[in-house]
């Protein structure tokens, strides 16, 4: 069930009223009831991955569990080498098996043999990617020594399923929310409306920005991979829109996500701090999908980076664009996700590589004009790459790319861009409205978090049931989350 359905918004004010009046009283009955209906709610998509969800609780609390009585190092890298191969494994054969099949066979074909790699038909279980790193997440920090392995299966199989992240995170650390389902929790008011909040500014960015949004790049992508001869700034158009869409359409994930848990009593932390104000990719990459990109940080990148510190800054470099190529993949099986992270780990290699040069000229030149430069470049390549994760494949991605630099240099095309912003002007004026909210809340923890603090009660009442209204009467056609596939 999508947070923006009638399914949830019956579901959810259910689950809240149990979960405050009838199992309050007990904390382990709080928490079995959590996993109930994380189960419920997963099952809800596709209720044979339910095994699948259950499996991975048991195997890795046992796993967690042995390593916290086994001193020996050979046997504790036995177990953490079994987490690896069973976590890794799962994402495998679900996410990656047909396109290594198909990558395989297409090497081969290059060389001159003909092997025939016939596809397998597998399902993709929703959030998989998602509760695997969580779960892979705590057992890479009971090895470290940093958590200390729970004993209660109903506490971790909560926190590994909690349906408010389930299925596109944020990706929670075990030494964060493992430890509040110890905990007791009382209903705060202030969180609850601060919850409620957070939930409906995350509503009115996937509602109004995205789901509108995703109509038109929908439109010009489809059919510019199908043959549509589109001008060149349309398919600027089409870039930029997306760039809006991803970021509208996963912030507001994670803001109704962080919203829920808030009203269950939970904090969990941000998961997006405005990116597209970014000075730099690497600054980019602080503020964007946070707990994917520190969890690739602490677990992949770090390590790297130490076991290659005798190479300097090239291992650094090296070990910044693989952990960024594996990035890519861990979005999708495709080539184009790889590029698409590729390009990012080389963005992020010449950050470094660049560092002292930038510091020089940042000294010498105009502070405001040089963030300016800085935030236009950034934001230009940022744009720019999202044309590779939005594309159906590579093909299509070239295509794309041929098509808009030409149509730019020539002029060429048979659909004008004007004829497009007029027939969606309301969508380009609710695009200004939330740029110009996202900017005047950019210090806070969301958008609207104090923006509205200060004025009267019943003018703040009335710019949430504006809010409500923009739903009603300016929301788009109902879309997926797009994180959903990954």
């Amino acid at each position: 069930m999508l947070f923006n359905s009638i399914d949830f918004a019956i579901f959810f004010p259910l689950v809240f009223i149990i979960y405050w009046f009838v199992v309050s009283r007990n904390l382990k009955h709080q928490n079995l009831f959590i996993v109930a209906v994380s189960l419920m709610f997963y099952g809800w998509w596709d209720w044979r991955f339910l095994a699948l969800l259950f499996s991975s609780c048991v195997i890795n609390y046992f796993i967690g569990r042995l390593l916290s009585v086994q001193e020996k190092r050979s046997k504790r890298k036995l177990l953490l080498a079994s987490a690896l191969l069973y976590n890794l494994g799962l994402l495998l054969v679900f996410k990656y098996l047909n396109f290594f099949i198909g990558s395989f066979s297409s090497a081969f074909t290059f060389l001159g043999v003909n092997i025939s790699g016939n596809s397998l038909n597998i399902v993709l279980p929703v959030g998989i990617s998602f509760f695997t790193f969580q779960a892979l997440g705590y057992i890479l920090e009971v090895y470290r020594g940093n958590v200390k392995p729970t004993k209660d299966f109903i506490n971790f199989s909560a926190f590994v399923s909690f349906f408010p992240l389930i299925l596109a995170g944020p990706i929670e650390r075990a030494n964060h929310l493992l430890p509040q389902f110890f905990q007791k929790r009382v209903f705060d008011y202030l969180k609850a409306t601060d919850g409620l909040r957070q939930i409906l500014w995350g509503l009115f960015k996937k509602i109004v920005i995205a789901d509108n949004c995703a109509e038109i790049v929908n439109t010009i992508f489809n059919n510019s991979a199908e043959g549509t001869l589109y001008s060149g700034i349309t398919l600027v158009l089409g870039a930029l829109l997306y760039a809006i869409q991803i970021y509208a359409d996963f912030s507001g994930y994670s803001d109704i996500a962080i919203g829920v848990s808030r009203l269950l009593g939970f904090d969990i932390k941000r998961n997006f701090n405005f990116p597209y104000l970014s000075l730099s990719v690497a600054d980019f990459w602080r503020r964007w999908h946070i707990s994917l990109s520190s969890w690739l940080r602490d677990y992949l990148f770090t390590p790297m980076s130490i076991k290659l510190r005798n190479w300097g800054m090239t291992g650094v470099v090296f070990s910044l664009f693989v952990t960024f190529l594996l990035c890519g993949l861990w979005h999708g099986a495709n080539y184009t996700f790889i590029i698409w992270g590729g390009l990012h780990g080389l963005a992020l290699g010449w950050d470094v590589i660049s560092t002292r040069t930038r510091k020089k000229i940042r000294k010498k030149a105009n502070p405001a004009l040089y963030n300016f430069i800085s935030w236009s470049i950034t934001f230009v390549f940022i744009v720019f790459t999202w044309i590779f994760f939005r594309a159906d494949n590579m093909g299509h991605a070239v295509k794309y790319v041929h098509d808009m630099l030409a149509g730019l240099a020539y002029s060429w095309g048979y659909i004008q861009t004007t004829d497009l912003i007029y027939s969606e002007i309301s969508l380009f004026m609710a695009i200004l409205f939330f740029a110009y909210i996202e900017w005047c809340g950019r210090e806070q923890q969301y958008a609207i978090e104090k923006l509205w603090h200060k004025q009267k009660r019943p003018l703040r009442w009335a710019m949430y049931i504006a809010l409500i209204f923009a739903m009603v009467f300016l929301g788009g056609k109902e879309q997926q989350f797009v994180y959903f596939q990954f």
